[in-house]
């Protein structure tokens, strides 16, 4: 099979989410099957004196370097090869050097040119070696031995090895080194493994392995064929990147267009064309990120709608804050303190906007701090929330901590329903967070590293305060206010107050938080068909490695099979085999497990959804693969029987 028919049969698997791995996949399983080059009738003759040598080396009163094991039977294989090839024990083809490895802590180490191994590869380079020569090493603990994985590698020359890695030396007249790890990255060896605390391929288990034996020859046609469509599967994956790259500058592009909108007319032109071009320049949803910050920053610029023919009443604003400020200070929540300016800004807002610091629009507090002497006080314990909990426009309240704080503090620190919480700290692209708390937790209240904000004035919504912080104009204005450290960054409580809020009528506001949400509601529908379009093209992508190889790819998350609606009570029969690239992943189960199944068996083994699995059921038998059970033998369930299951 060359480059070009490998293309021709399963490109169209490439384009899925995780379609290359799967074509990686694909050429691991054909190579060990004997499907990737033609057989050497000479070559099969001397692989009979191979198996008479393997069979003297077990009967043979000499000492060997190699294992003598008991032979691979039918049962073992795990599957059938070409006739011309044999099955054996990996310990009867390869010498284990495990004697010779020995782990160097740290401290112990001479710094050197020496590479040293460990289960997965290169961990340091020392002064002195153990090995000099070429080996295959396998991961003992510490390494990955999923179907797929770099579980067994190739080293050269100087080495040290510690006790993580197998060291195997080949017999290299029966085994090639290339051909060797070809067929361990090829196998799924989760079922050799010992230890549920500390995972292990141990020696015993290792040496058991069964191998895939062709004639030394075409083990080196095979690796210099798994090589060339390796290399195919890395360019489709570079031309992919390339593509990827392309996009993702064509949608900033537009994305600009969009934010230079300086008006309801021109926004509509821009979004008309992002709409009109919407597959080009989206294929991920993660991509749809981009179009809702610029929506939010075109928001708050004043772009998504009309002008109010009204100003913003900001005296009202301004009045209503002054009123509850003093209203704090009276009751001891709050002391006196001088208001802020403004900082200074250069966005421009339309005329009719005000902008306004926001220490005159709202009252902000302090939160709790962690770690005072409470000893002569009445304490309570409650929840309170801390950076960690406090997103963009939501809250994480899993795992929710408590506090101890004195009785008479608790109306100076207790979160109300409408409070707008802000983050002080964290990464610097993280400062100024907001959220708006919706109640739900009693007596919460908040940490010191989180500021409360109270927005009086119904002329001011609390949604477009929250919309403002969290727009880029505000991530900007903290990001570049903020105090910041290496990983770290904080803003202070002058700077948040500080803020100039740009405030449009509150009719305004409304149609803007109106608009805003019905496109937000448009792109997070573009999100789903991005997803659901992505999970159809790697079940489509699974399902044609099912139909090619008969092994059902496991998804990434677990999540238990819904309980079938009938019971599966009838046998399924294979009855014409499906050809090498029809899409019959049951059939080709059905084939590997002597043409006969019980369905319930074959439900499990297929790894999908029962209406999944009835439907690939009924193309399957349409299409004459699977021969049509008796209608009487799979029958409906009683309810109550089905919702127990």
């Amino acid at each position: 099979m060359d480059a070009q028919q490998f293309l021709a049969e399963f490109g169209h698997i490439a384009n899925a989410p995780g379609g290359v791995t799967r074509l990686r996949e694909l050429v691991l399983f054909f190579a060990v099957r004997g499907e990737l080059v033609d057989c050497n009738q000479a070559d099969y003759a001397r692989m009979e004196r191979v198996r008479l040598g393997l069979e003297h080396q077990k009967t043979s009163d000499r000492r060997t370097r190699f294992r003598v094991l008991e032979p691979v039977t039918a049962a073992d294989a795990p599957y059938r090869v070409p006739d011309g090839w044999m099955w054996a024990r990996l310990g009867e083809l390869v010498e284990v050097l495990d004697g010779l490895r020995k782990p160097i802590t740290k401290s112990h180490r001479k710094p050197g040119q020496v590479p040293y191994y460990g289960a997965s590869g290169v961990v340091d380079y020392v002064a002195e070696h153990i090995f000099d020569e070429d080996l295959v090493l396998v991961g003992e603990d510490g390494a990955r031995w999923g179907r797929g994985e770099s579980t067994a590698f190739k080293i050269s020359g100087k080495a040290w090895v510690n006790n993580h890695a197998h060291v195997l030396r080949p017999n290299r007249k029966l085994l090639t080194d290339d051909y060797l790890i070809v067929v361990l990255r090829e196998m799924d060896l989760v079922g050799f493994i010992s230890g549920m605390t500390v995972p292990k391929l141990n020696q015993q288990r290792l040496i058991s392995i069964p191998i895939p034996l062709p004639p030394a020859e075409e083990q080196s046609r095979i690796v210099a064929k798994v090589e060339e469509l390796m290399a195919l599967c890395d360019q489709l994956e570079q031309q992919q990147q390339d593509r990827r790259k392309l996009q993702n500058a064509l949608r900033r592009a537009t994305l600009q267009a969009l934010a230079s909108a300086q008006s309801p007319h021109e926004l509509q032109t821009s979004w008309k064309n992002l709409q009109a071009n919407f597959g080009r320049l989206f294929s991920e949803p993660e991509d749809v990120d981009d179009v809702i910050t610029e929506l939010k920053n075109l928001a708050v610029r004043g772009v998504l709608v009309e002008a109010s023919r009204s100003a913003a009443d900001l005296a009202r604003v301004i009045a209503d804050c002054s009123a509850l400020r003093s209203e704090y200070i009276a009751t001891g929540l709050m002391r006196r303190q001088k208001l802020v300016g403004m900082a200074e800004s250069d966005m421009t807002y339309p005329e009719h906007w005000a902008t306004v610091a926001f220490d005159e629009a709202a009252v902000v507090t302090g939160g709790v701090t962690k770690g005072r002497d409470l000893s002569s006080k009445r304490v309570v314990v409650c929840p309170y929330l801390a950076v960690a909990n406090v997103q963009r426009g939501y809250f994480k309240l899993e795992g929710l901590k408590s506090i101890e704080i004195a009785e008479d503090e608790l109306p100076k620190y207790l979160v109300h329903k409408g409070d707008l919480l802000i983050t002080e700290g964290g990464d610097w692209d993280k400062v100024g967070r907001t959220a708006i708390w919706q109640g739900g937790v009693e007596n919460c209240l908040h940490q010191n590293h989180i500021f409360k904000a109270r927005v009086p004035s119904e002329k001011l919504l609390k949604a477009w305060v929250e919309l403002v912080f969290n727009s880029s104009i505000g991530r900007d204005y903290f990001a570049g206010a903020s105090k910041q450290t290496t990983n770290l960054a904080s803003i202070n409580m002058t700077q948040l107050r500080s803020f100039p809020l740009p405030i449009p009528p509150v009719d305004e506001q409304r149609r803007i938080l109106d608009a805003l949400a019905t496109l937000t509601d448009l792109c997070e529908e573009w999100r789903q068909q991005l997803k659901h379009k992505g999970d159809l093209a790697s079940l489509f992508a699974a399902a044609s490695v099912a139909s090619l190889t008969g092994i059902s790819i496991e998804q990434e998350e677990e999540t238990a099979l819904k309980a079938p609606q009938t019971e599966l009570i009838a046998l399924l029969r294979l009855a014409t085999p499906p050809g090498v690239k029809a899409q019959a992943p049951l059939a080709t189960l059905l084939a590997r497990h002597q043409g006969e199944m019980a369905a319930r068996d074959l439900w499990q083994r297929f790894g999908g959804e029962i209406d999944a699995f009835y439907a690939q059921l009924k193309t399957e038998v349409a299409h004459g693969w699977i021969a049509e059970p008796d209608v009487a033998q799979v029958r409906e369930k009683a309810a109550t029987e089905a919702a127990k299951a």
